[in-house]
């Protein structure tokens, strides 16, 4: 095309209802200019392809120096807020590096917390490490175990893991203990000191595997490799729901991530704006209020960067040179719709049934309240849409999936040996908003006398909503 006496452009025009409208077209180089005004041209105003593009995707550098800085896989130089949970990390790694058989590791604490942050950031530093001593060879693999619920699948993951692309395994078709002598082969080929990250593990329903790998040297299945585990859970019931054999493997060393503080919160995101953001861009005030959001929400790092990072996309959205309170306000509110919206809509109908009756409870002033004073309501309202209700067990899982989407909050009591140690749960997100997701739901039931002042029965939710 270059070379002959045409070339492309394309034409854009405004319609009466505030539409773009794109054209291509042909145009004689002798007759085009670009600089024909939109009378001439027919209403529209021409382009060539070069000059149009050039004006859609223009870099914008008013607010952002390194957006990526706020993102989750980011990893700091230093980990701001964890220095005694590292040290204790730290300690129970050390065997590795004096070349003595690993511990085997259960990390656990709420979403956001820095239980994979910490985990990488040591292991990164320990193969760093590691590579000046000559008679250490260190291999590290970590698996997210999100979407994977059986041993089978996770032997499976891990044996490709250790393989090259040509020789990766279908994750099915094989007995399971032709799996576990193909895992011990990947292990003894490598040989040397190998750690293995176990993300998510409570993801797995069986723990099979949780006791094989941890006991594969002891019970001859290995001869030259030396294996640790590290299990990472956000779900604190998970290891009390492990057989007795698994917890003596698996938990030799455990430690517990809390959740930030504001404080905490605030030197994060301020370690991580100083990298992020232009200067002036943002000030101490805006990054306080995050950081106090992030600690309303359960103390999660993860979502007070989200925060930030949408406060700072609207900020760009709207060509300001500055993010504002007001923003991260609209951030705030952006987000929680949409994490309500998604965690509600991957929930079960029981899942649904169980949070709307701790929606009705917290109405009426009751929670925070115990699981088993939840039940009754649950099994009242599994009654009126004709399904069978969880067992409590069951029904403390719903629960516990609803305080890591961050939807409830879970508070652990413990009142000594005569009421023993128990969790309370209300509500953490704005009620409407979680009554918009489960409009299904309350539809099926009905409407609670409770929330009669929030909907107009002559309306669906989503009407009044």
């Amino acid at each position: 095309m270059q070379n002959s006496r045409y070339r492309k452009a394309l034409a854009i025009g405004y319609s009466g209802h505030g539409g773009v409208c794109l054209r291509v077209q042909l145009h004689k180089q002798s007759s085009f200019t670009g600089t024909e005004d939109a009378a001439d041209m027919g209403g529209f105003i021409r382009y060539t392809t070069e000059e149009l593009f050039k004006r859609m995707f223009e870099r914008d550098t008013e607010i952002y120096l390194d957006r990526d800085a706020l993102r989750e896989d980011y990893q700091p130089e230093h980990l701001v807020g964890r220095d005694t949970e590292l040290e204790r990390y730290k300690t129970a790694l050390q065997p590795v590096i004096n070349g003595e058989q690993p511990n085997n590791i259960f990390l656990y604490g709420k979403t956001g917390v820095g239980k994979t942050a910490g985990t990488r950031f040591l292991l990164d530093h320990l193969v760093d490490d590691a590579e000046q001593y000559d008679d250490l060879d260190l291999t590290v693999k970590m698996l997210n175990c999100d979407g994977l619920s059986t041993s089978y699948q996770i032997a499976t993951h891990l044996i490709n893991k250790f393989r090259d692309e040509a020789n990766q395994i279908s994750t099915t078709g094989y007995p399971r203990s032709t799996v576990y002598e193909m895992l011990w082969d990947e292990l003894d080929r490598y040989g040397g000191t190998i750690i293995i990250v176990l993300d998510e593990v409570d993801h797995i329903d069986d723990d099979s595997i949780l006791y094989q790998l941890p006991r594969a040297r002891a019970n001859g299945k290995l001869e030259e490799a030396k294996i640790g585990i590290i299990g990472i859970s956000n779900d604190f019931s998970f290891r009390d729901n492990l057989s007795p054999k698994v917890k003596s493997s698996l938990c030799e060393e455990e430690l517990q991530f809390p959740a930030y503080d504001a404080q905490e919160l605030f030197e994060i995101l301020l370690q991580r704006a100083n990298v992020a953001f232009r200067e002036n861009v943002i000030n101490e005030s805006v990054l306080r209020l995050c950081a106090a959001y992030g600690a309303k929400d359960a103390g999660d790092a993860r979502q007070s960067l989200d925060l930030l990072m949408k406060a700072g996309d609207l900020a760009r959205d709207a060509e300001t040179d500055s993010i504002s309170e007001e923003l991260v306000r609209d951030a705030r509110e952006v987000l929680e719709r949409g994490r309500i919206r998604e965690g509600i809509s991957g929930l079960t109908q029981h899942g649904h049934l169980v949070l709307y009756s701790l929606v009705t409870l917290d109405q009426q002033g009751e929670t925070p309240v115990r699981s088993r004073d939840i039940r009754p309501r649950y099994m009242n309202f599994a009654e009126q849409v004709g399904i069978d209700p969880l067992v409590p067990r069951r029904m403390r899982d719903h629960l516990g999936e609803l305080s890591m989407l961050g939807i409830v909050t879970a508070v652990e009591r413990n009142e000594g040996r005569r009421g023993g140690t128990y969790r309370e749960y209300s509500v953490e997100m704005d009620i409407e908003l979680i009554l918009t997701a489960l409009e299904k739901t309350v539809e099926e039931v009905g409407i609670h006398e409770s929330i009669l002042s929030l909907v107009d029965q002559d309306r669906t939710l989503t009407e009044y909503t």
